[in-house]
């Protein structure tokens, strides 16, 4: 029986039907299902504003809200060395993914809870321990993805499923964030905890699907390492191509760490922060809608070349909110503040896929889950030390720290040139 899926596969990924491995097709479906339900959950429990918002709501602790965003990365991080060994030990990688989203989805059933049952300080602990599990769940589903995407989907097709994921997923978001807009969605506490539930049940929902995916079963490949720490991080040691993509990715992460400072810029007058919740959700999500997955196709081209031209218009775009924000003060309000947003958002989602296909594919398969591991370590704790920036803006003002942002994406894009063309491989 011929398989259904291939047609719209090759359309998808830009391929010919033929050069389709057997079972491929059906396995990119598998894929593109699985993130889009995740990366949706994901933009709905975003702790940067939709978390802070609910926090705020319930009346927790100024500090508890401030502890959201490195809760969250760095438990997403942080962990993934920990789990890289057993990834490799096992045979197959999609139950690390699949079980890390099961526990995703009934961490996010916890926070919504927490958020219709209690107030206050032990509402805002509550919802800080499910998200450091969410989060370290997340760690064990992203050390394991990368492997599983690569033994299952060959090059040069593996950018157009995570792209497309990325652009389905952000329109489904855009839609709340049209809804938000317009009204006809009460931005308070239960309908958000309703919403967060909803995401839960994606996660759970995702988790299902993914233990469909038809993996090759192989025994683990053995290592002639000692299980140490040391082992752990030999390739920083040995490979120099891992090196400068580390220090290519260190330097565009300003691309993730740039929206609160654009943020700061806008010359909004007296109305909350959050009366421009919904424009701003539109902005970043309808650049993800336009931008994912053009980036994902290019990526399957060339990595290295989507991380230069991130970085590129990255640095172009963080130059021109800084002069703006020292010559006029501001951005001019919401309508400008959306524009930065939208078209930073359109860099960030150029370096994220670009990051993500390059490690994928410059990985031999015994290694690729340890590379993920090594790399998101080092970037988390970037991502730690990126708290600097904002002492910077108290002191300096958030026009400045955007220069230098424009400075390190430069950077970025000038280190991703040194990259192997790893998809031509």
């Amino acid at each position: 029986m011929s398989d259904p899926y291939k047609a719209a596969f090759a359309k998808i990924t830009g391929t010919d039907v033929d050069d389709q491995h057997p079972g491929e097709a059906r396995n990119g479906m598998v894929h593109i299902v699985s993130l889009i339900l995740t990366k949706t959950a994901d933009a709905l429990i975003d702790p940067k504003l939709v978390l802070s918002w609910l926090l705020t709501a319930l009346a927790a602790p100024s500090a508890m809200v401030g502890m959201l965003v490195p809760v969250r990365e760095a438990g997403a991080l942080l962990p993934q060395l920990a789990f890289a060994r057993k990834v490799e030990a096992s045979p197959e990688r999609k139950r690390f993914w699949a079980l890390g989203s099961a526990v995703q989805g009934l961490a996010a059933l916890g926070i919504a809870a927490a958020a219709l049952l209690m107030t206050g300080t032990s509402a805002g602990g509550v919802i800080l321990v499910c998200l450091a599990v969410l989060a370290v769940a997340r760690a064990a589903s992203s050390v394991s993805y990368k492997d599983a995407l690569a033994r299952t989907i060959a090059k040069r097709r593996r950018g157009a499923i995570m792209g497309l994921a990325a652009s389905v997923a952000a329109f489904c978001v855009f839609g709340v964030g049209v809804v938000m807009s317009t009204g006809l969605f009460e931005v308070a506490v239960a309908p958000l905890a309703g919403i967060i539930a909803v995401a839960g049940a994606a996660f759970l929902l995702a988790s299902l699907i993914f233990m469909t995916l038809r993996e090759p079963h192989t025994p683990a490949t053995a290592t002639d390492d000692n299980g140490s720490l040391t082992a752990l991080i030999q390739p920083m040691v040995t490979d120099p191509q891992l090196r400068l993509f580390v220090a290519s990715r260190v330097a565009l992460a300003v691309t993730a760490l740039a929206p609160p400072f654009i943020i700061m810029l806008s010359a909004a007058s007296g109305r909350s922060a959050l009366d421009g919740l919904g424009p701003l959700v539109m902005a970043s999500t309808a650049a993800s809608v336009l931008a994912s997955y053009l980036w994902g196709r290019l990526s399957d081209q060339s990595s290295r070349q989507t991380l230069m031209a991130a970085g590129a218009l990255g640095s172009a775009v963080f130059a021109v909110i800084g002069i703006l924000g020292l010559v006029f003060g501001g951005l001019g309000g919401t309508v400008g503040t959306a524009a930065a947003i939208f078209a930073a958002q359109i860099a960030y989602e150029g370096v994220r896929a670009g990051r993500k296909l390059h490690l994928t594919d410059m990985a031999e398969d015994a290694f690729r889950a340890r590379y993920t591991a090594l790399s998101n370590t080092l970037i988390g704790l970037a991502l730690l030390g990126g708290g600097l920036f904002g002492l910077a803006a108290d002191r300096f003002g958030p026009a400045p720290v955007l220069l230098a942002f424009a400075v390190l994406a430069a950077l970025g894009a000038v280190l991703a040139r040194g990259l192997d063309e790893v998809q031509k491989t």
